[in-house]
């Protein structure tokens, strides 16, 4: 090669290293991870049971937020110390009926609060309930609930136990998927949820910057709450995530409690997931705008603006972007050179392959129930083609000696052919899951949307959407906010 196609594999080999940077991220948090068991919030944590006000918001959640408000007063929490306000939001169906016969049996446990006018969005609904709570001096803490999740006897206890540190500004639970009736996106999800939460939060929690209190269980303390203005940020579909960043700019602790479980019914269809997901990835996009002088520029207040959690925030804001990036460079230097290509490729996969292996193995020992339902899941989670992958690049002589063995000798083209598909999987997976979304409305879609996403990946159908979240933030789309349909399928 002469000096030009050097600098130019120099240049391709460092758009593959930038590429691959998601990878080593994940490697990072899960070498991270074991170091929870010495670095946690558990030493200055005691016993301590403030009065807990729980707001509830709800709209249209008639089918759900009965076993939700029943499971609440069961909770092994003193009766006197906990108080349900439950912020119906003009809901049009039974909810406000089956709160007030709620509040009739329990009254000054259980509060009705109506919106007459609603469809601001959640954060709104949340802000008339914590306007009301906080008008009053008897809430030392609030817990923030979706109307559909279902809260374990002991949660609430191990959740206010962090509080006794004044140091700490609110907490997190660990979010389960619950639903009695699982299918493979639910499994799916269950797994992604265990990743996430379990395993990421944890490491977030050594590195001293959570990133998102779960909207679906958050408990403030009281002087959080009004650091923070004395309401939930809006102007940002991740009310939630704009939340737990405003509250560690203050200079508070936040703390995911991964011992405190709270079952969570999850969309059942790629449509659903889309619509939920899409949303949360563009109030992802707003936020790290509405943020973007906080990035990489270290605080004594704070980690936010630390390395590793910018590195952490960006490798999965813009996985499709660096996934593209790895697989152009890559397909390009294949073009220029084969064999550095060849090369290249193999130490990439590996890399994946040990990441994925390690990750995965010690992710489902966190939660052996989920694993057990899951099982397959796991196994499959970056897609059976990406496992293919892998097996290629650690086993690259079985792999060849297979494909003489069915195909007879490959030609060079042949052998381009296969290789430019190797090398563009990324891509063209986050194209099937596009496709998984496109074939799930026609009869009998739904089975090959899901062997869509067997093949492609999980992982491709979340970047997949997360790209859609790029495409309609540039677009300036409507922002409203959609609300996940839920019908109570959760075991209690």
């Amino acid at each position: 090669m002469n000096g030009f196609q050097i600098a130019l594999a120099v240049l391709l080999l460092v758009c593959v290293l930038v590429g691959t940077l998601p990878v080593f991220n994940t490697a990072f948090q899960f070498l991270v991870l074991p170091f929870h068991a010495v670095k946690n919030h558990y030493r200055r944590a005691a016993p301590f049971t403030p009065n807990v006000a729980v707001i509830v918001p709800a709209w249209n959640e008639g089918l759900v937020i009965g076993a939700s408000i029943d499971r609440l007063l069961t909770l092994d929490y003193p009766e006197d110390k906990l108080r349900i306000f439950v912020v119906d939001d003009a809901s049009t169906d039974d909810t406000p009926d089956v709160v007030l016969a709620r509040a009739a049996q329990h009254p000054g446990r259980v509060v009705h609060l109506r919106r007459e006018v609603g469809g601001e969005g959640k954060a709104h609904t949340l802000n008339h309930g914590i306007s009301k709570v906080l008008a009053e001096p008897w809430a030392e803490a609030v817990l923030i609930m979706d109307a559909d999740v279902i809260f374990a006897h002991d949660s609430l206890g191990k959740l206010t136990r962090h509080l006794a540190d004044e140091r700490v500004g609110a907490v997190t639970a660990y979010i389960a998927e619950g639903s009695a009736d699982r299918n493979y996106l639910t499994r799916f999800i269950g797994i992604e949820y265990v990743i996430a939460q379990l395993a990421a939060r944890r490491a977030q929690n050594v590195l001293g910057a959570v990133a998102c209190l779960a909207g679906g269980a958050q408990l403030h303390s009281r002087a959080n709450l009004e650091a923070i203005g004395g309401r939930i940020p809006t102007g940002t579909l991740a009310e939630d995530t704009m939340t737990t960043f405003e509250s560690q700019l203050t200079g508070r602790k936040m703390v995911f409690e991964p011992h405190a479980v709270v079952l969570a019914e999850e969309p059942r269809t790629v449509d659903a997931l889309w619509k939920q997901r899409l949303r949360w990835a563009r109030g992802n996009v707003q936020l790290t705008s509405i943020y973007k002088r906080l990035w990489f520029r270290p605080s004594r207040t704070h980690k936010l603006g630390s390395i590793p959690f910018g590195v952490a925030w960006f490798s999965i804001l813009l996985l499709p972007a660096f996934l593209v990036l790895s697989a152009a460079a890559l397909f390009a230097l294949l073009l220029l050179h084969s064999d550095i290509a060849e090369s290249v490729f193999r130490f990439m996969w590996i890399v994946a392959a040990c990441t994925y292996m390690y990750s995965i193995l010690f992710a489902v020992q966190l939660d052996p129930r989920t694993a057990r339902h899951s099982w397959r899941e796991a196994l499959l989670f970056p897609g059976l083609g990406a496992m293919v992958i892998m097996a290629v690049a650690l086993f690259p002589g079985v792999t060849d000696a297979a494909l003489t063995e069915w195909f007879g000798r490959l030609t060079p083209g042949d052998r381009f052919v296969t290789s430019s598909i190797l090398y563009l999987w990324g891509p063209l997976s986050l194209l099937g899951a596009w496709l998984a979304r496109w074939v799930e409305r026609f009869t009998g879609g739904k089975f090959v949307a899901g062997l869509l996403i067997y093949v492609c990946g999980y992982g491709s159908l979340l970047c997949a959407i997360t790209v859609d979240s790029y495409i309609k933030e540039w677009r300036r789309a409507d922002a409203s906010w959609v609300k996940t349909e839920k019908v109570g399928r959760v075991v209690s």
